[in-house]
């Protein structure tokens, strides 16, 4: 939704007598352009208040209004604005805390009450805004969404157009590298992006192509910096897969969805994957094989990690995650070990229903999506997954991903040696191979690490006899936790398709 589309959806709000709106956003300055824009059209007066500043009137050209004497105090604002006998908004900087105060409350409830007779509106604006339960039933929520391609265009114009007037800017872009620099700044707030801009562009003095990359490594950090996502940049090579054959044909046959050819028939791209199997045996790593032949920046999210923070911040980081993964989009978003946040709990009550509710919010989004946000979930335990999740519709397909077979432990064996600069011909694969049944692709790379700790130790090069030792040594997840292993061997081998 596009800043005029929450312009249009602001004035409905005001016009059909909503007194209490709660303009949820990190970005006081778009709120407040967006509160003076819908003053101005509606033709009312515009305030807004601060603790440092009290209840100023500023006009939809100027924020810098004169102040109101005795209005520095929240309950003294409120009675103040109570008094008023014209329509008007009221923005509100930073009021959440003040809610603490009973008299705040009860003055905001009667301002309210008094509203609703007016086209008046008040306006709190912060960010992960609580309300008390009087108060939120009267409030209606508006979220303020990241700056789409549209808006991100205007500040790159606006940006370079400001450097230019106060030093020599060399602008080398064509008309492709724009777009791609556009699509660099997306998932970015709009000061995000005019400070992005103005660093690349600054340090020497030109914006060119190469500037992008640095881009994209200012909002890796950002994304990374909010805690709820990874951001892993579009990359062309460096990832292998062995096995997974039936996966890979998929993957080849569903990229044609983002084709135009396949918008032109009303066709909408894939939604995702669920894939579900024994542990260490590439989940992990099919996510981000994916986001490498689609050539789209991986979002990781870590459904653990995530969930601790519901504990205390409730399923709005949640929301908050799922936007962000759409303002990057297109973009592949990778739920780890989904069951752990969004499965089947032993006593739903636990929580107070807060995980039923995240899960129902995850389901809802996975149905009604319309970004271009290919969701790829991996789980290990495919018995704490509610059966909802498993449906048609919200993931395009469920993939098996079973213990490899022998050709594809030859093929971890040569990726894994291949990538530690060692020749896989003389080590006698057949024997290794023959050695690794029932071990998993993470066992194996990690017998091929082991092997080479003790070539280094043993000062000899790796040999046969050294990689078979570790394997004879190794008790695989198969036969330690053997009765779990075939239980989900037998019920996921049954009813997904398998990824090999």
């Amino acid at each position: 939704m596009t800043l005029s589309d929450k312009l249009h959806e602001l004035k409905t709000l005001i016009e059909s007598q909503h007194a209490l709106i709660v303009l949820e956003t990190t970005e006081e300055e778009r709120a407040q352009r967006l509160v003076a824009a819908a003053s101005k059209s509606l033709g009312l007066s515009f305030y807004e208040w601060a603790i440092g500043s009290g209840l100023r009137h500023a006009s939809a050209q100027d924020l810098g209004g004169t102040g109101i004497a005795a209005t520095f105090e929240p309950a003294q604002m409120l009675r103040h604005v109570a008094s008023l006998d014209r329509a008007g908004l009221y923005l509100l900087k930073d009021f959440q805390p003040h809610l603490d105060d009973p008299a705040v409350q009860r003055a905001l409830r009667e301002v309210c009450q008094a509203f609703t007779r007016t086209r008046s509106s008040v306006i709190l604006t912060g960010d992960d805004i609580a309300l008390p339960a009087p108060l939120a039933a009267q409030a209606v929520p508006l979220e303020i969404a990241l700056p789409d391609e549209r808006e991100i265009r205007q500040i790159v114009e606006s940006v370079i157009e400001s450097l230019s007037r106060h030093r020599a800017l060399e602008v080398e872009l064509s008309a492709e590298d724009h777009a791609s620099l556009v699509d660099a700044l997306r998932g970015m707030t709009a000061n995000q992006v005019r400070q992005s801009l103005a660093y690349v562009a600054i340090e020497d003095g030109r914006l060119t192509r190469e500037d992008i990359e640095r881009v994209v490594d200012r909002k890796a950090r950002w994304i990374q910096d909010s805690g709820l996502l990874e951001y892993f940049p579009p990359r062309d090579a460096g990832l292998e897969l062995g096995g997974f054959g039936r996966l890979k044909a998929w993957l080849d046959r569903a990229r044609s969805g983002f084709s135009p050819e396949a918008a032109a028939i009303g066709l909408a791209p894939p939604r995702g994957l669920l894939i579900v199997g024994v542990q260490g045996c590439g989940k992990s790593l099919a996510a981000k094989v994916i986001a490498q032949r689609w050539r789209q920046p991986l979002l990781k999210l870590d459904a653990g990690r995530l969930y601790d923070k519901f504990v205390g911040e409730s399923d709005k980081n949640l929301r908050r995650a799922l936007a962000l993964a759409e303002s990057v989009a297109p973009a592949i978003l990778w739920i780890d070990e989904i069951e752990k946040a969004f499965g089947v709990s032993g006593d739903e009550n636990a929580d107070g229903g807060l995980s039923r509710r995240i899960q129902g919010h995850l389901l809802t989004w996975l149905q009604e999506k319309h970004a271009s946000v290919f969701v790829v979930a991996t789980a290990n335990d495919v018995f704490a997954l509610p059966p909802e999740l498993m449906r048609k519709g919200r993931f395009d397909e469920v993939f098996f991903v079973d213990l490899p077979n022998p050709a594809e432990r030859r093929a971890i064996f040569e990726i894994h040696l291949r990538a530690r600069r060692q020749d896989p011909s003389p080590l006698g694969l057949d024997d290794l191979v023959f050695a690794s049944e029932g071990m998993s692709g993470a066992e194996i790379e990690q017998a091929v690490v082991a092997a080479l700790y003790r070539s280094l130790h043993e000062r000899r090069a790796l040999s046969r006899e050294l990689v078979l030792a570790v394997l004879d040594a190794t008790i695989p997840l198969s036969e330690s936790r053997r009765e779990d292993v075939d239980r989900l061997r037998k019920l996921a081998g049954e009813r997904f398709l398998r990824a090999s």
